[in-house]
């Protein structure tokens, strides 16, 4: 961890010497978003990631997943989100070809504060960015409203795709449930990149919130035009397709 001195400006025109703890962290740039607590398996094939990987498990260090703002996944450099989450690598697998398989789990939100290019693969200066205002009144509040809407997704869930869905103990701890709720729900990645990268817990419950009650409303619909699509292509004689 490399620690810097800055100068920043405040109310009245004075200024005041900050020290913010940096720290130098490979990137893996890709079309996935990575939470606290997410388990993720990747395949790594390119070389500059092999000799990435191959460095954080030499130095026991992890790495940065980042989505990607511009650019490809594979090939050339792509411009990430500023916003990520440190991946520490639980298993590797390595091919006669030296590709490998990987999988890593989320532990900690930074934001970077500056890309490095003095390697084959990006790498950034990047600053804790912790969750704030997990255990206050508000996101306890947001707990009790979020919990009741993601046990009625979960069994319209399993209606509308006509499975037995089984939803095990959910936690109590605000933080670990917004991150469960953020990993479960089925989102475009620049809606969870917005969970991600919001500052506090309350904020990403109420956020939630809103999201399961889109989806609440969207099963609903479903289930309840199932019979009626059924009628409409399927007859005596046959099926029939409605215009």
């Amino acid at each position: 961890m490399k620690k810097i001195h800055r100068r920043s400006a405040v109310d009245g025109g004075q200024h005041e010497s900050k020290q913010i703890d940096l720290m130098e962290l490979p990137l893996f740039p890709l079309n996935v978003v990575l939470f606290p607590g997410m388990v993720l398996p990747l395949h790594i094939f390119e070389p500059r990631y092999r000799e990435m990987i191959n460095r954080c498990v030499e130095e026991e260090i992890p790495f940065g997943v980042v989505l990607i703002k511009e650019g490809p996944e594979v090939g050339g450099f792509a411009k990430p989100h500023s916003v990520g989450t440190a991946a520490r690598i639980t298993k590797v697998e390595r091919a006669a070809d030296g590709t490998m398989n990987i999988s890593v789990v989320g532990m900690q939100r930074f934001r970077i504060v500056e890309l490095v290019h003095s390697h084959s693969y990006l790498s950034a200066k990047v600053a804790h960015f912790p969750l704030v205002n997990g255990a206050t009144k508000a996101a306890t509040e947001m707990v009790h409203r979020v919990r009741p809407k993601i046990y009625e997704y979960v069994t319209l869930l399993g209606k509308a795709s006509k499975t037995e869905l089984k939803l095990d103990r959910l936690p109590e701890e605000p933080a670990t449930l917004a991150f469960l709720v953020a990993i479960a729900l089925q989102l475009e990645n620049e809606q969870k990149q917005r969970l991600l990268a919001m500052p506090g817990v309350p904020e990403i419950l109420d956020r939630e919130r809103y999201l399961l009650s889109c989806e609440i409303l969207l099963l609903r619909y479903m289930i309840e035009t199932q019979d009626s699509l059924a009628e409409m292509s399927g007859g005596p004689t046959g099926y029939i397709f409605a215009n």
